[in-house]
């Protein structure tokens, strides 16, 4: 064996390095993603879990998120009247339900209006199912930009914080647990849809969709 044949012999099999480059690479690209993410789209991420499972698991898919609104919106449906009062959607977090203030309680007022209870009643039933015990709800208050200023309520903070804290303890007494919820009140400064046109002239459909107790649901 010539010199050059048994130096070529001795040299190792580096073409493993490729693969292994390629899976460095690869780990790195997904840790920088990872690092990138401020938050997590629970309802997005649901629907990307739920086809993987179908496509390549052949698993049925499981989407309780849909599936909590579909229930929150039947329940809804089952109180006669209640169209106007409830609306259900989702966000980046879970399933979110806008309950509205108008339906609730009265001008100036944070005291349920007793037609409501049956509503809240079927809610907090499907809230209860063994299915979502891991779900929490975050009730917040929201008004519209009309100033409040009476003696119990000094300001839209105060209303948006006291229809919330009645709402949660409504549910409370119709079997909710306390360490399953949370409350909020961000008065004016979170509207669904602006108040008013550019010129500051009122808009009242839109700030009626802005008087309201929204109710979040998301996974713990």
């Amino acid at each position: 064996m010539s010199l050059f044949q048994k130096k070529a012999a001795q040299e190792p099999d580096s073409s493993w390095m490729e693969t292994y480059g390629d899976m460095v690479t690869l780990l790195l690209c997904f840790f920088i993603m990872l690092a990138s993410i401020s938050k997590i789209d629970t309802v997005l991420f649901e629907k990307v879990q739920s086809g993987m499972t179908k496509e390549i698991g052949k698993q049925p898919p499981q989407r309780p998120i849909e599936t909590m609104k579909q229930e929150l919106t039947q329940a809804a449906a089952n109180v006669q009247g209640s169209d106007d009062a409830v609306d259900v959607g989702t966000d980046d977090r879970g399933v979110v339900l806008n309950l509205d203030s108008g339906a609730m309680f009265d001008p100036g007022s944070a005291n349920i209006k007793p037609g409501m209870m049956p509503l809240l009643k079927e809610l907090v039933g499907t809230f209860q199912q063994p299915r979502f015990e891991n779900y929490r709800l975050e009730i917040q208050g929201h008004t519209d930009n009309t100033p409040v200023k009476t003696a119990q309520f000094p300001s839209n903070f105060d209303l948006a914080a006291a229809r919330a804290l009645a709402t949660m303890r409504a549910f409370v007494a119709l079997g909710m647990k306390e360490d399953k919820m949370i409350v909020s009140a961000y008065g004016q400064y979170a509207p669904r849809v602006p108040n008013t046109l550019e010129d500051g002239t009122p808009l009242p459909a839109n700030q009626s969709l802005n008087r309201r107790v929204a109710v979040h649901v998301f996974p713990r």
